[in-house]
């Protein structure tokens, strides 16, 4: 059994037909603490990771705090390699973000990270996307991960 098994719960979503979950095991780390339930589906070859904003994601304008979004798009980077790549998500680690914010979140919308693999070699991956509510652009980015084994 890969890392990725041992640590995500990724099976079917039953309120969301079609979707999976992305979620930790361990919901007392990062992902489940604090970004709440993730679920995510390949759309072709393209990847669609989707959070559902709480009050606890706005920020004092009421629209979705800017960490969250940048915590969204990380996260999307790990599952895009597992979803539509050929990594391991659970090990790897990120080692460039780039993100332009257009678009402030509106919190009563679920937020989507939308990406694509732009190149994957034996140790990178390289990916791109935005995060969009419907047809409202919220950022765009471009990131690198770097594909780990795991630790023994």
């Amino acid at each position: 059994m890969a890392l990725t098994d041992d640590v995500f719960e990724h099976a079917p979503d039953p309120d969301n037909p079609g979707w999976n979950h992305w979620n930790l095991k361990d919901q007392t780390l990062f992902n489940g603490a604090v970004m709440g339930k993730l679920i995510t589906r390949a759309e072709d070859d393209r990847c669609r990771l989707r959070m559902f904003p709480e009050r606890r994601h706005e920020n004092l304008q009421g629209i979705i705090h800017g960490a969250v979004t940048l915590s969204l798009i990380d996260i999307s980077m790990f599952t895009t390699m597992h979803v539509v790549g050929t990594g391991n998500a659970g090990p790897s680690v990120t080692l460039e973000l780039s993100t332009q914010f257009v678009g402030g979140g509106d919190p009563k919308r679920p937020l989507d990270a939308v990406t694509e693999i732009v190149r994957e070699t034996g140790k990178l991956l390289f990916v791109r996307g935005q995060v969009v509510q419907d047809d409202d652009i919220v950022a765009s980015f471009s990131g690198i991960v770097r594909k780990m084994k795991p630790r023994i």
